[in-house]
């Protein structure tokens, strides 16, 4: 299998809203959003195959100490092949020198993370406030 991998932030709704949707996530409903979201990244990673958008990563950041990754999904039916490695380790080079490296993660979605590097912060607790439900 031929996997190809870019750093183009120039995706379309159609491909954005059949990749989230894969993963029943509430942001697919929203693909305008989601195409706004990726080309105002501060980088974005996504893996393709035969011209289908079968991961992504993005980061928003300041620019100097601090990175999240907000986004961070593979296609089901390509799981477990090394996809999200590979994209999480581009992106993670990218932000080599930063002192901060933030995202939320799904339980279970805990251990991907943990191998790569990622830890609970002891007395943090993510928080939200949001009009997607």
């Amino acid at each position: 299998m031929k996997i190809t991998y870019s750093e183009c932030k120039e995706i379309s709704r159609e491909q954005l809203q059949n990749l989230f949707k894969s993963l029943d996530w509430k942001s697919g409903d929203f693909p305008d959003e989601l195409q706004e979201v990726m080309k105002n990244s501060h980088s974005v990673v996504t893996a393709w195959y035969q011209g289908e958008l079968i991961g992504l990563v993005n980061a928003l950041s300041d620019g100097v100490m601090t990175v999240y990754f907000h986004y961070m999904l593979v296609h089901p039916n390509y799981q477990n092949k090394g996809i999200g490695k590979n994209i999480l380790e581009m992106i993670l080079s990218r932000y080599e020198g930063y002192k901060n490296k933030l995202l939320i993660s799904y339980e279970n979605a805990e251990s991907f993370y943990r191998k790569a590097g990622f830890k609970p912060e002891e007395g943090t607790i993510a928080m939200f406030i949001t009009d997607m439900v």
